[in-house]
């Protein structure tokens, strides 16, 4: 098990993931964004269930920096409550956790 997250969250379009995959990576909270468009989304939200076509972003990062990467996606997202899930990364091929930890600024010295 490694101490990284993969952070998913739902958009509603190609822009707006773009605005918070750049506005993580300047932070240096994450090393690698995924914008996969393309989602539909069912959901209960106000008492029914809806559903949109969304782009879903995937966001690799240390989970140390979850809170701050929450923060950050929080302030740049367009919903009112963006559902922002993560899952343990169970490992990570030769060489990807100190690729991610450096871009993140957590290389061990």
């Amino acid at each position: 098990m490694t101490d990284f997250l993969e952070v998913e969250v739902t958009c509603p379009d190609e822009d707006s993931a773009r605005r918070i995959a750049r506005a993580a990576l300047k932070a240096r909270l994450v090393a690698c964004a995924n914008i996969l468009p393309g989602v539909e989304s069912l959901f209960h939200w106000q008492g029914q269930i809806d559903s949109e076509s969304e782009v879903l972003l995937r966001l690799k990062t240390p989970a140390a920096l979850f809170d701050a990467l929450c923060e950050v996606i929080a302030t740049h997202h367009i919903y009112r409550l963006p559902a922002i899930t993560a899952l343990p990364i169970a490992a990570v091929g030769p060489g990807v956790a100190e690729w991610i930890a450096e871009e993140c600024q957590l290389a061990k010295t």
